[in-house]
């Protein structure tokens, strides 16, 4: 790791999340009406930047179901995610190592997803050489997958068109004071490595423009992830590995999922992301072009949002954009 990208990495979880009794009645009713027994046993996740209820339900007949549910009371946009994933798991091809949605109810203000349990754990982190490995040979045959036909996923280029703005905004913002770009708000513990944060105000006016092409280079026809970090993966016992998390998914170019979870496998420990990038099959023919534009777009995502209030419910997400950003923004560099 270099020293800009010396940036320590807030855990992967929101800090607050809802316990079975947390549920309305109604609602624990109704998962068990669609589990078809009673819950004897609730084991909760920790990992994810959820703030509703993630964990295991244990049931009375034997059999497991993980089960997510979220009302808007926790967070709006978690709501609208969960939608998402529903919509998502109907467009998933059974080869893609994801786990299988088995029921949802959405009564307008609780979203519920009943999934499939894969017994599993994350990696562990700093990352360790076979369980990366691992994860990155599993990415090869995940570019190679496309959505069922009919599916709802949007393209990835008009999914990412206004999050992939960031350097513009800030550009705006930062007119006729420089130093102001890198004034966290509120946030005051988002620290930039010096070297970077110098780089970046030289350089900004050039990272707007490569951010400008970023859209058109994520174009494509594959299936596309969106979200995949060490929290998003799980390994079972005979070492396949599962991508869990679905809501961000879209169709665009192969490479995203690869480019896009480097910089958070760097700040985990896990090496540097561009001697991983172009050691991987999937980044064969892509052009430092292509990647540069994508890296920009990306880093001025996080850059951005790091600056903006904490979500309702996910005090932790700003700091670990910031870290992700920083991650990115010195690969950037060094590919520039």
């Amino acid at each position: 790791m270099s020293p800009e990208d010396a940036v320590e990495l807030p855990i992967a979880f929101s800090g607050q999340r809802l316990d079975w009794r947390d549920l309305p009645r109604s609602v624990r009713t109704r998962i068990e009406e669609h589990c078809h027994a009673r819950v004897s046993a609730v084991i909760g996740a920790t990992t994810g930047f959820s703030p509703g209820f993630a964990s295991v339900l244990e049931l009375s007949d034997g059999r497991d179901v993980f089960v997510k549910a979220v009302s808007p009371e926790q967070n709006p946009t978690s709501v609208e995610l969960a939608r998402s994933e529903l919509r998502v798991s109907a467009g998933l091809p059974l080869d893609v190592p994801a786990p299988r949605l088995q029921w949802s109810f959405d009564d307008g203000t609780w979203v519920v997803l009943g999934f499939e349990v894969v017994h599993g754990w994350s990696p562990e982190l700093p990352w360790r050489e076979q369980d990366l490995a691992a994860v990155l040979d599993a990415l090869v045959p995940l570019a190679d997958a496309e959505p069922l036909p009919g599916h709802a996923l949007p393209r990835t280029d008009d999914l990412l068109a206004e999050d992939f703005t960031g350097w513009r905004r800030l550009h705006l913002l930062a007119d006729g004071d420089p130093a102001l770009l890198h004034r966290p708000g509120s946030h005051d513990e988002l620290v930039w490595p010096a070297e970077l944060a110098a780089w970046t105000r030289h350089e900004l006016e050039q990272l707007v423009l490569w951010e400008q092409d970023a859209t058109a280079v994520l174009a494509g026809e594959a299936l596309v992830h969106g979200d995949l970090r060490a929290d998003n993966v799980l390994i079972d016992a005979e070492r396949r590995v599962w991508f869990i998390d679905w809501p961000h998914a879209s169709v665009g170019a192969p490479w995203i999922d690869l480019a896009f979870m480097l910089p958070s496998v760097s700040l985990q420990g896990g090496g540097r992301p561009d001697e991983l990038f172009r050691s991987h099959p999937v980044a064969d023919g892509v052009h430092d072009d292509e990647l540069r534009a994508a890296l920009a777009g990306l880093s001025g995502y996080f850059v951005w949002n790091a600056r903006q209030p904490a979500p309702r419910g996910i005090p932790n997400l700003r700091r670990f954009q910031h870290a992700q950003g920083i991650a990115a923004l010195g690969w950037l560099r060094r590919l520039s």
